[in-house]
């Protein structure tokens, strides 16, 4: 739970300052802790339990989230809840992967635009749970990381066991529901033969077994009506599938849909096709996941503007998630975002984000939105492949193309066990492991870990990384065939954005008074335009509308140097000169001095109001004046317009008696 005080900070709109809901920083934190300790609930348990952790105090480098697992771990240990922990947790990162050991608890300073950033929970030698983000590491290189990691928590974990020891309380005792023996038996005669066949088939294992479970409730509530709960009905069913899956994985070798251990389900793909509005879009089918991922581009002001209790900034890419009911062929409350979602959605973000271009290269504002249109397991690793496809559709400038896949795990109490790829159904509801792995050919770039039993062994993780890695480069070279590289142009539809750069002393008067400048522009050409404070200038619309607000800005923030050379309109004259239109907006005067490379009497001798003629900066004076000359630009001008030398002699110094008679001789400056 995130309050702003923690940080010194009211925050809070300009009509609510109290805390609301709670931002997707705090659920994805929220989430870390639940993912890391809910496994170390036995499952027979029932009772509701919740554990807050509430920030106090943050300082200006470091995460609260590792803080808050530790905090959860010590009141869950010292508390008389059953529960098998303690379990602890550490942040490792490299600033640029070129450094050989890694940095135990980076601060954000080390973790902005950091190569890796890897947080690992676990207890007794074991992970339970990982979050990780990287640009392209290497599986070997992630391997080391997570033996620092259980090395570093280890020794977290004697800390804890000590402060245990010493406060906590006696855990109560919670006895296994125990079934009579006439349920366990309609169970055993009417049940349990049915299981292998509803649950080993080649595509609806999952909702078989639903519609199976739904039967025994039925089944029992008929013969022994109110004798024995719900919950405890749906617990023998389930540890029965639980039984069979792992007996018929581990001894036989078996998956309900047939496949090898190593396979990867049937995929198909497609780049673009959905409508010329939108700005690019990929469908990724794998199996009975499908998912549907658009691609939306924005100006520097389409930016996300984040003010949370750790950080203020602008986010310019993101990843949305939806996974509506229909999808897994149930009705649900539409709307709004609950936890899952959050959480795949920045796990396909993060899985994303290293492979985006700098916006140096391409300035675009960028949201990906994946619809799960069918899921039949692992639909958020099936966002990252379709929105690599989004990607390259829309002609986003990617480093590399990204694939991701789910690995799954059978183990049983003696250790042995069977890693499965791209698990889907029962695995992934009765498996031991949701290991999701993306990556391009070079590297990983987004794990997540969770489990369902007390920790998994480093070396398993290690094997199934490996796994992950050949099925990751199967899907690669199947988004390949619908599109091997980015398209060389982005849509159509989407907005053309164009930057230049001009003096950070020019800001003031592109802006101009209360920003009338840059208002009449934006209005004028129906653009957007967003200055940075290093003079970076933005400027996104329609092409036509970009080109011409351009023109204006870059003329209103021309810096004139002596010797530029324009071709103008004269615009107006007076007896002493003539003003030219150089620019947009500005105007130069030609002396008549520099009209001519010899004396003329008028300035109509050369030039009239709506000439085009060539002219050369002369001067540029301290206000920001701009002196020009016809003759340095054309010396022939003024001759074959017609004009000749004066004949009347120049005016000389002495032009006679003061009008006011002579200057007292205490009129002149004394120095």
């Amino acid at each position: 739970e995130e309050k702003f005080y923690a940080a010194g900070k009211i925050g809070g709109g300009r009509f609510m300052k109290r805390e609301g809901r709670p931002s997707d920083e705090a659920v994805l934190s929220g989430r870390i802790i639940d993912r890391t300790i809910r496994p170390l609930f036995d499952d027979y348990i029932r009772n509701e339990i919740q554990v807050v952790a509430t920030v106090l105090s943050i300082d200006e480098d470091n995460d609260p989230d590792v803080c808050a697992v530790i905090a959860a771990s010590l009141a869950l240990g010292s508390s008389d809840i059953p529960w098998n922990g303690p379990v602890s947790s550490v942040r490792l990162g490299l600033k640029t992967g070129e450094e050989k050991d890694f940095i135990v608890n980076p601060f954000y300073a080390d973790r902005n635009q950091a190569y890796f950033d890897l947080l690992v929970c676990g207890c007794d030698g074991k992970i339970n749970m990982i979050e990780s983000e990287a640009k392209q590491i290497a599986e070997d290189r992630l391997a080391s990381a997570f033996t620092t990691a259980s090395e570093v928590i280890e020794k977290i974990q004697a800390w804890q066991k000590e402060i245990i020891q010493d406060v906590g309380k006696t855990k109560k005792i919670i006895a296994k529901p125990i079934l009579t023996e006439e349920i366990v038996a309609l169970f055993q005669n009417e049940i349990a033969s049915k299981l292998e066949t509803v649950v080993f088939t080649s595509d609806k294992g999952a909702k078989s077994a639903y519609d199976l479970r739904d039967e025994w409730l039925a089944l029992a509530e008929e013969k022994f009506p109110g004798q024995t709960g719900k919950n405890q009905l749906i617990g023998i069913f389930e540890e029965a599938v639980n039984d069979l899956l792992h007996k018929k994985g581990i001894e036989e070798g078996k998956r309900p849909d047939g496949r090898a251990f190593d396979e990867v389900r049937n995929i198909s793909t497609q780049a673009g096709g959905l409508s010329k509005i939108v700005h690019g879009s990929g469908i990724f089918y794998r199996g009975q996941t499908h998912v549907l991922t658009v691609l939306t581009l924005g100006g520097p002001k389409d930016s996300l503007m984040i003010d949370g209790m750790e950080t203020a900034e602008d986010k310019f890419f993101m990843h949305h998630y939806n996974f509506p009911p229909f999808s897994v062929g149930e009705t649900g409350r539409m709307g709004g975002v609950n936890r899952r979602s959050v959480g795949h959605g920045a796990l396909a973000e993060k899985s994303l984000r290293g492979i985006i271009p700098d916006r140096d290269v391409f300035p675009y504002t960028i949201r990906l939105v994946s619809e799960v249109m069918s899921s039949n397991g692992s639909s958020s690793m099936g966002s990252v492949c379709g929105s690599t496809l989004a990607l390259m559709d829309g002609g986003v400038p990617i480093k590399a193309p990204v694939a991701g896949i789910a690995m799954g795990l059978l183990m049983d109490d003696k250790g042995a066990y069977k890693i499965l790829t791209d698990i889907q159904g029962p695995e992934d509801h009765y498996g031991d492991m949701d290991f999701k792995v993306a990556g391009t050919a070079e590297g990983v770039t987004g794990i997540q870990l969770d489990i369902k039993v007390g920790g998994i062994p480093t070396k398993i993780l290690i094997e199934a990384m490996t796994d992950a890695k050949k099925a990751r480069l199967h899907i690669l070279e199947k988004i390949k065939e619908a599109i091997a590289t980015p398209r060389p142009e982005i849509a159509p539809s989407a907005p053309k954005i164009t930057k230049i750069s001009i003096s950070p002393e020019k800001i003031g008067s592109v802006i101009g008074p209360g920003g009338k400048n840059i208002q009449k522009i934006c209005a004028d050409t129906n653009t957007q335009i967003e200055i940075e404070d290093d003079g970076t200038v933005y400027i996104t619309g329609k092409i036509d509308g970009v080109n011409e607000a351009r023109e204006i800005v870059e003329d209103i923030a021309r810096e004139y140097k002596v010797g530029d050379r324009f071709e103008g309109e004269v615009t107006r004259m007076l007896d002493f000169g003539a003003f030219v239109k150089i620019g947009r907006d500005t105007e130069g005067l030609i002396h008549i001095s520099e009209l001519a490379p010899f004396r003329v009497d008028r300035v109509t001798d050369v030039v009239q109001i709506g000439d085009q003629v060539p002219v050369i900066v002369k001067e540029v004076d301290e206000k920001g004046r701009v002196n020009l000359s016809l003759k340095m630009a054309d010396p022939d001008y003024a001759t074959r317009k017609g004009a000749k030398p004066s004949t009347n002699p120049p005016l000389s110094g002495n032009g006679g008696p003061r009008r006011d008679g002579p200057r007292p001789h205490y009129d002149r400056p004394r120095y």
